[in-house]
């Protein structure tokens, strides 16, 4: 049974959540097959707590690596509790952030190295990959202004994070982007967002199998 994995990437403060909810809505009336949207780190009971360990800006003293690891654990779970069983079952999969957060995060961010960390993340996916990945492209500034507008005194640890580190993992996006043109297409997301959202639809029609779709 045919099945379609959609990931939707940026740096914090590119608004992936709000626009992948947006953009199900839009689409669901259309799709043939039935559908999941789930995000990272979390997606499952088990990954969800690992998601709060991650995340909790008290655990400051957190090494690059046990963050590199824990989220390749986040997601080995989630694979296994809820992105397979949906391919198995032909289902379409809306995930908010998957493998290349990794890379560009601990990666570039935490100066691991794309290689390194794309080791461990094969061996907690198996290898798969998205059909199709969505990078909402916005600059570091922009989207942490965002978070602090819409959010203020509310970031989680990696938001807290100075602009420094945000500007590395914004270039490791650059250059996963760079390095996957046929997989990642990239929808500039500083402008409205009904303009962002109906890129993101529109890629996607043109990427889909067509009976995956209504005319």
């Amino acid at each position: 049974m045919k099945s379609f994995f959609i990931s939707f990437e940026g740096p914090d403060g590119a608004g992936k959540s709000t626009v992948v909810a947006q953009v199900v809505r839009e689409l669901a009336p259309r799709l043939k097959t039935q559908y999941l949207v789930t995000r990272e780190p979390g997606g499952s009971e088990i990954a969800e707590k690992i998601r709060q360990m991650i995340l909790d800006p008290a655990n400051s003293k957190m090494a690059a690596k046990t963050e590199a690891l824990l989220y390749a654990a986040s997601r080995s779970q989630h694979m296994a509790e809820v992105i397979l069983p949906a391919l198995a079952a032909g289902k379409m999969v809306f995930s908010d952030r998957f493998v290349d957060s990794s890379l560009a995060y601990q990666g570039v961010g935490r100066d691991l190295g794309i290689a390194q960390v794309k080791q461990i993340n094969d061996f907690a996916t198996s290898g798969v990959e998205p059909d199709l990945t969505l990078f909402l492209d916005v600059k570091p500034e922009v989207g942490l202004a965002r978070i602090n507008r819409l959010r203020p005194h509310a970031e989680d640890r990696l938001e807290q994070e100075k602009l420094t580190f945000h500007k590395k993992v914004y270039q490791g996006y650059q250059e996963i982007c760079q390095a996957n043109p046929q997989r990642i297409k990239i929808v500039d997301a500083s402008r409205n967002f009904t303009q962002v959202v109906a890129d993101c639809i529109k890629i996607i029609e043109n990427s889909l199998p067509i009976d995956f779709i209504k005319d």
